[in-house]
């Protein structure tokens, strides 16, 4: 799976790694539900730090359509909410 960072770049994801993902946006989702701006904050980092350290960067002179699009650090709570399905930003 490809995943984009905004603003940063993209990461080949392994589908092993999958369900950690699934796991820290689950975090993401409970931390925007309960509205806690420290949460929001912590949870959407953890999630953008674990893509960075288990992906593999992608070339950026390389174009690959992303499966997934993930926000990056300075999005606000607001706007990640908005961003949110009901399974998260990660599908699974």
């Amino acid at each position: 799976m490809i995943m984009r960072i905004l603003g940063e770049g993209q990461y080949e994801i392994a589908d092993e790694h999958l369900d950690r993902l699934n796991e820290l946006d689950s975090a993401l989702q409970s931390a925007v539900d309960a509205g806690g701006e420290a949460a929001f904050t912590t949870a959407l980092s953890a999630l953008l730090d674990t893509v960075r350290s288990l992906g593999t960067p992608m070339p950026d002179e390389e174009i690959t359509p992303s499966d997934l699009v993930l926000p990056d650090e300075d999005t606000s709570l607001t706007q990640v909410r908005q961003l949110l399905s009901d399974e998260g930003l990660i599908p699974g």
